[in-house]
């Protein structure tokens, strides 16, 4: 986990120069893990629910009833969905941000153009929250809520879509005034439960905490950009913070205070355990974009095997995580999981190329993360995800950037990018299948009286419980892939 004064100036150094690689050439692997991480919420979402085992739920609500109980630890690959999407956004901070000082941007224009992403996220949550069909009418059985929620999706995308460079700066920005207005007087006229129509406070609180932690991470990250080790020791202000926050106190007063509380809390900024280690792997990420090149396969040091047995290796630490944390086998998860990665640094020793540092850097900044975490993980009743605990952020950053390190080895080492394609698409377009399931193809499957056919199919029997939730994934995931191929970003 070398990361010298040194290196962190070269950083600085360098910024222009990467950056204008970055912008032919992007990380495809991470990519891959934010698609993954947006299909694995969807698939979460819709297998059947009581039929299933535990492990297929968040660890807070097991099955059969399903009620939340925060005081059960735990951890299962659907806990993992929305630290991985945290960590994604992190990482791809440093890649984004450094385009736009290469184009000589200066610090309050970068800072704008922070808080207009803050501010599109924001609005988004607040948009779609108003458009879903749970929320316009929870009980209403008539086709009108879900009419309402296709057209929504409509003029959220009008919204928010990435109108073609080629079309005239009058055209973009008239067509999205428009698509705005539309969307304003859309929802106001809707008539919901509670008999309010906008409402601020109606919002979807994971893109409300994206949206905050975008904003902070990436500020963050522009003043220490160049001291990475700064960057770490904000962690430790903000954990300091954060634990005094449980006790009577000025801290606590003050960490509990908000002038918009619908928009802002202090609380959100806990998830920034994730995102700013996201950031450091933006770096790395960023470096390795910078000086990689065709000719660098001819100073690996490294043979297939050992590629593959780290990949493998990478996979199976997780696996174990899984297991063992969900099973509370806590020392024997422990021991197993340590050792294997202590296996890992003989593997990863003695790097040759470009790419070899990176995963030699990234394995080890997992492996320190990860640690933290499991010392972490009997403080506050164990690893949980709501209330989400300190072990929680640190072990799933590590577990992240060892799936990171797996698919790079599988996109960029053995070149099977084809084989990650899927995930790759949807990840460089993830808001709409953050919202295509609920506005798109639920609304169709009820209107045209096909999902109480297939509930009825699928409810009792856990395979095809699973196989429901699959095929709404696999279709989703279809959707978004189309498109991403006609060029077709929603910008947040």
């Amino acid at each position: 986990m070398e990361y010298t004064t040194s290196e962190s100036q070269d950083t600085v150094k360098n910024e222009n120069l990467f950056a204008v690689a970055a912008v032919s050439q992007r990380a495809n692997a991470l990519d891959a893990l934010r698609g993954l991480a947006v299909l694995a919420m969807v698939l979460s979402g819709t297998i059947a629910r009581k039929t299933l085992p535990a492990w297929m739920y968040h660890a807070q609500l097991p099955p059969p009833d399903h009620v939340f109980n925060n005081k059960l630890p735990g951890l299962t690959w659907v806990d993992l969905v929305f630290p991985f999407f945290l960590f994604a956004m992190g990482a791809a901070i440093p890649l984004a941000l450094s385009r736009r000082i290469a184009k000589g941007w200066d610090t309050k224009k970068i800072i704008f153009s922070i808080l207009q992403r803050g501010f599109f996220l924001a609005s988004f949550a607040i948009f779609l929250q108003h458009i879903r069909p749970t929320t316009i009418n929870p009980d209403e059985p008539s086709p009108q809520k879900w009419w309402l929620a296709l057209c929504g999706f409509f003029i959220l995308f009008l919204m928010y879509v990435r109108w073609p460079q080629k079309w005239s700066a009058w055209l973009r920005g008239g067509l999205t005034l428009a698509a705005w207005s539309a969307g304003i007087g859309f929802i106001s006229h809707i008539k919901y439960p509670d008999g309010r129509g906008i409402s601020f406070n109606r919002s979807d609180i994971i893109l409300m905490v994206l949206a905050n932690v975008a904003v902070f991470g990436s500020i963050i990250w522009l003043f220490t950009r160049s001291n990475v080790w700064l960057r770490v020791g904000f962690l430790g202000l903000l954990l300091a913070a954060r634990l005094s926050s449980h006790d009577a106190g000025w801290i606590k007063s003050v960490w509990l205070y908000s002038p918009a509380p619908w928009l802002f809390q202090f609380d959100y900024l806990k998830y920034l355990f994730v995102v700013i280690p996201g950031t450091i792997v933006g770096d790395l990420l960023g470096r390795w974009i910078e000086y990689s090149s065709p000719e660098e396969a001819n100073y690996a040091r490294w043979k297939s095997w050992r590629y593959f047995s780290i990949m493998v290796l990478m996979f199976a630490v997780n696996l174990v995580l899984l297991v063992g944390l969900q099973a509370r086998w806590m020392w024997q998860t422990g021991l197993v999981a340590v050792g294997l990665c202590l296996w890992g640094l003989v593997l990863l020793r003695k790097p040759g190329n470009v790419t070899e540092n990176l995963l030699n850097r990234l394995y080890r900044w997992g492996f320190y993360w990860l640690v933290l975490g499991l010392l972490f993980e009997p403080y506050e009743g164990g690893i949980k995800k709501d209330s989400a605990t300190m072990s929680y952020f640190f072990v799933t950053a590590g577990m992240a950037i060892f799936l990171l390190i797996g698919l790079t080895i599988i996109i960029d080492v053995f070149q099977k990018r084809w084989f990650l394609q899927l995930f790759i698409d949807n990840g460089v377009n993830p808001m709409i299948g953050y919202a295509g399931f609920a506005n798109i193809i639920w609304p169709i499957l009820v209107l045209n009286k096909w999902e109480p056919v297939i509930i009825e199919m699928t409810s009792t029997d856990p395979l095809m419980g699973f196989l429901r939730g699959f095929g709404y994934t696999a279709i989703l995931a279809l959707i978004v892939v189309l498109f991403t191929r006609l060029k077709l970003f929603l910008r947040t």
